[in-house]
């Protein structure tokens, strides 16, 4: 059992085929994060956002940078 996690390299994601996004649900307000395939609109789910540390987290992990698109 480790004490300490090993920090990651940045992940990557293919920026022709899926673009950064948060959906928000409209009843909870619970957000998201996640990727949104271009060409299908499917949707992959990658982590919960409960603050804006975890916001920066998902942004540090993938080297995402400006805006990220929010959808209800």
């Amino acid at each position: 059992m480790g004490l300490f996690k090993k920090k990651s390299a940045a992940q990557s994601y293919d920026k022709e085929i899926r673009k950064p996004v948060i959906r928000s649900s409209i009843c909870s307000g619970e957000q998201v994060a996640g990727f949104k395939d271009i060409h299908t609109g499917k949707m992959e789910e990658v982590m919960l956002i409960k603050n804006s540390a975890d916001l920066d987290q998902f942004r540090a992990m993938y080297g995402i940078e400006g805006e990220i698109t929010k959808e209800y």
